[in-house]
Order: C-alpha cells, then structure tokens, then sequence
C-alpha cells in the first residue's frame, strides 16, 4: 500500500516542522510537502498530490477554514485534520460542516498525534478510493474508526504502550499477511499469552481479523491480520 502523503500546514516554522517530524514517525505516512501560509498551501494542494491535509486554522493571509472549503468547492478528495488552538463552538461547527476529518487541539502529545493518523489510515483502508460498499456495516465501522480511540477504556492489564508495539507490528506486514501471538510475542518481547490478550483486544474492537491458518497437522493456528 502507498504511503499517504500529508501537507503541514502552520504558520509557525518551528511548529510546522515539529508537525513533520511526527508525522514521519508514524508508519505509513510521508510528508510531500510544508506551507506557513493558505497561498502556499493551495499552490500544492492544486498539484493534486495530497491525501491528507495537517491544517492550522491561524493563518496570516486566510483562515484555515477558508482553505477547507476551496478544497470543497473545487471537488477535491483530499482530507483535512485541524490542529489548532480554536476551541470556539462556532469554528468547529463550521469544521463539521465542511468535513474535517478530525480536529485536534494544541497542545498535545505524540501519542494523541499519532492516534489521529492510525485512525484515519484506518479508515482509508475501511473505504477504498472507488466500487462500492457491501452493506451497511461497513460504512459503520468506517465512521466508527474516526470516532472511536483505540486507546479509550482498555481493558484491565493492557497498556498503551504496548498496545502501540503491537499495532506497529501489524502495520509493518505487507498486505494480505497476519502474525499468530507465537509470531507477534518474537517480535515485541512479550509473552504468547500477553501477545494473544492485545491482539483479541484488537480482534473484538474490530481492527484486525482472526483467520485460521492451516499447515501441519493438529489444531489449526490462528492468524491476526489487520482489518
């Protein structure tokens, strides 16, 4: 799967490549470019290769939002994620209504940051760029993955940490290939048992597949693979 290639956007250089910095850290995301200012933005939002838009709302010359809705009004697919300090009801109203994916509040940790983008890469694997939905359930789940963090109410035992050890482990697979807890245990430094607790977590909050895996004789072994 291609990267997907986000734009930072902030007037601030120091916070707009700190805002790169993150987001190269995270698998599956690569920087095509950075703005300080909605002129500049447009300029290579118009190259049509961008999927992902990190967008302050303050900008010297327009407001964020205005750069938001000429992406609208121009019919372009490209997502936006608000990373702003503007906490007024009006302007995340207006967010909404012009299909911000996410909204996220400065200042905020690298484990928030990252949240954000695994949900959205989530939710582009969820909703593939053309055909059709099967069924209702679906567009659910997809809607349901930008809503929901992954990190809220863990169950008894598991932590955050690791819970990102083993999300990075998945995500680092090439497609259509899973780990068994055996495999995924080697990878982390855990054991099978702790490995199998994180990935039935996973397996139950619907974001990776259990599938059996045949080969010797015996028992069948289970197969995690990302959803």
């Amino acid at each position: 799967m291609k990267n997907i290639r986000v734009l930072v956007v902030d007037d601030e250089p120091l916070i707009a490549e700190a805002h790169r910095t993150y987001t190269e850290k995270v698998p599956g995301f690569s920087v095509v470019g950075v703005a300080h200012t909605a002129r500049d933005a447009m300029a290579v939002l118009r190259t049509g290769e961008v999927d992902l838009v990190l967008l302050d709302l303050n900008l010297p010359d327009r407001h964020g939002l205005e750069v938001a809705r000429a992406l609208r009004a121009a019919g372009s697919g490209t997502d936006v994620l608000a990373v702003t300090s503007a906490r007024d009801v009006g302007t995340v109203r207006q967010a909404v209504a012009l299909g911000v994916t996410h909204y996220l509040l400065k200042p905020f940790t690298f484990a928030a940051f990252r949240d954000k983008l695994d949900r959205y890469a989530r939710y582009r694997s969820q909703l593939p760029g053309s055909g059709e939905i099967a069924a209702q359930h679906e567009i659910d789940r997809a809607f349901a993955t930008l809503r929901s963090s992954p990190h809220d109410s863990l169950p008894k035992g598991l932590d955050e940490h690791t819970l990102d050890l083993v999300v990075t482990a998945l995500r680092s697979l090439p497609a259509d290939s899973g780990l068994s807890a055996g495999e995924l245990a080697g990878r982390i430094g855990t054991s099978r048992v702790t490995a199998r607790r994180y990935l039935e977590h996973l397996a139950e909050a619907g974001r990776v597949l259990r599938i059996s895996r045949y080969g010797s004789p015996g028992r069948p072994e289970v197969e995690y693979r990302p959803a």
